[in-house]
């Protein structure tokens, strides 16, 4: 997908012009927020690009910040329409993460941190569709296929042969351990992330058990970078509502986070030797169904549960 095909991407240049448009003029998002008789958030949601602006509103904006020149005006109220355009993941409606997506598709760079599962850029079909099913209480069939969808066509940016997207993941032990729909699934999985841990644009670091406290026990986070712009964005994956960082001071923070669990981490070709040895750890598993006589197991979500009488 080519940058400038990207809605997002389009509001957030606009948005980026319009911040240097105002700060140009001397004003503060409250003094302009007060002339346009609308609320601050809603003018910082414009310049951070999160929100569409429409043409009369960059009029507006233009005639407060004082600008006359003609090209420029007329520049910004196409960009703003524009911005209406969708972007290939609304033909699926209303779907979680838009404007993660957004970003995704546009960014240069990834500096991923996850403590749990295997990121989803790095996801194989089956992997995809047991987080999915057994993560999300109460989804229908229906939206877990959407989700689905959508998850597998956000892996096509990083095989792009423009501009394929450089992607640095850190990830804990854990992840691969859970065994995610079951041992067949997860050795498939632990396949595929060590074949595509050897792509040139693609890092895969392991952090095992042994590093012991590290500043990633507080959770999954991405550092995204552009191209085209000197800002990056800092995402928080939650539940229900994903937090955006884009405060330098903050996206400073996270990035020395991220020097540290880099350093920390296992080297990348000692991280594929890891994983090797993760994935036959699960073919181990797969081919021992003699524990259910020993033990008694059960069934649930497609994996297996061991008991053993504790």
């Amino acid at each position: 997908m080519a940058a400038n095909s990207n809605p997002t991407v389009r509001k957030r240049r606009l948005g980026a012009e319009l911040r240097r448009l105002r700060q140009a003029s001397g004003l503060k998002s409250t003094e302009v927020a007060e002339r346009l008789m609308v609320s601050q958030p809603k003018i910082s949601h414009l310049e951070n690009g999160r929100r569409t602006i429409s043409a009369r509103d960059v009029r507006d904006l233009c005639v407060i910040y004082g600008v006359t020149d003609q090209q420029v005006i007329d520049s910004l109220v196409r960009m703003a329409r524009e911005c209406a355009q969708p972007g290939w993941w609304n033909v699926y409606g209303d779907i979680p993460q838009s404007v993660y997506i957004g970003l995704e598709a546009d960014a240069a760079t990834i500096h991923s941190y996850e403590p749990l599962v295997i990121p989803a850029l790095l996801q194989t079909p089956a992997y995809a569709h047991a987080v999915i099913a057994e993560t999300i209480p109460l989804l229908t069939a229906a939206q877990a296929a959407t989700r689905l969808k959508v998850r597998l066509r956000r892996q096509h940016r990083i095989y792009d042969p423009a501009r394929p997207l450089r992607l640095w993941v850190v990830l804990d032990e854990s992840a691969l351990r859970r065994a995610v729909g079951g041992p067949d699934i997860m050795r498939e999985q632990l396949e595929h992330l060590e074949a595509i841990g050897a792509e040139p644009h693609i890092t895969v670091q392991i952090l095992p058990y042994t590093v012991g406290a590290h500043p990633g026990l507080s959770g999954q986070f991405s550092i995204l970078r552009f191209a085209d712009s000197p800002d990056s964005v800092v995402y928080l994956e939650r539940f229900t509502s994903d937090l955006y960082l884009e405060k330098p001071s903050d996206v400073q923070h996270y990035s020395v986070m991220y020097d540290h669990l880099q350093a920390q981490a296992l080297s990348p070709d000692s991280s594929r030797d890891f994983i090797t040895d993760a994935a036959r750890s699960s073919i181990s598993a797969a081919s021992r169904p003699g524990d259910c006589t020993t033990h008694g197991c059960e069934q649930r979500g497609g994996v297996t549960r061991v008991h053993d009488g504790s």
